[in-house]
């Protein structure tokens, strides 16, 4: 099904949270089309959606990587669900705690019947595409997901590296299309929503 927004109106974006999951429920049945959003511990994942929700708080941010313990659910627009996934990678806590953590990403994306539109994976762009996060772009290809890669954090960048970063990131991500990323500078949110909206 399309979902067509013009790129200008994505500040009219309605989003509210639904519900938190942590296994199979109804609300992920009930035919809305999925879209993803799946990042290592810390990238900047919350700061992704708040700035494409225009909403400041609907993600909650921190410092604290493997603060999402469950899959939250976001209606947009009465459209969609904006699927916001813990992050992978990192988690502080115990071993059992990360386990249960990356079993739920698994879970949802490989395990379940459940089928995303669209995969938004965000990786970090001044550190570019991690172990973790090509043993995890590998997985999704393997699967046939349709994966949209976000470069966050390009305000880091100096000038002089940006292109030179971008490309790595391109030559290790093959012909996804990637969109560089930064909720402090606005950069590449209209570029996501427009993205995400034709789908």
């Amino acid at each position: 099904m399309a979902i067509r927004v013009s790129p200008p109106d994505f500040k009219k974006i309605s989003a509210t949270f639904v519900k938190g999951v942590v296994k199979a429920d109804a609300v992920l049945d009930d035919g809305t089309p999925q879209i993803a959003f799946i990042g290592r511990s810390n990238v900047g994942k919350s700061s992704v959606i708040n700035s494409l929700t225009g909403q400041k708080d609907l993600a909650r941010t921190s410092s604290f990587p493997g603060r999402t313990q469950e899959i939250n659910v976001f209606s947009i627009n009465g459209a969609f669900y904006l699927i916001d996934l813990p992050g992978y990678g990192f988690v502080k806590g115990s071993h059992e705690r990360k386990g249960r953590l990356h079993g739920l990403i698994d879970w949802y994306l490989f395990g379940s019947h459940y089928e995303q539109k669209c995969v938004v994976f965000i990786i970090d762009a001044e550190i570019g595409p991690t172990a973790s996060d090509l043993v995890t772009l590998g997985a999704l290809e393997e699967h046939r997901k349709n994966v949209l890669v976000v470069a966050n954090k390009t305000d880091k960048l100096s000038r002089s590296k940006y292109e030179a970063r971008l490309q790595n990131i391109r030559d290790k991500i093959g012909d996804h299309t990637l969109i560089p990323f930064s909720s402090k500078s606005k950069t590449g949110v209209r570029e996501l929503a427009a993205e995400i909206f034709k789908i």
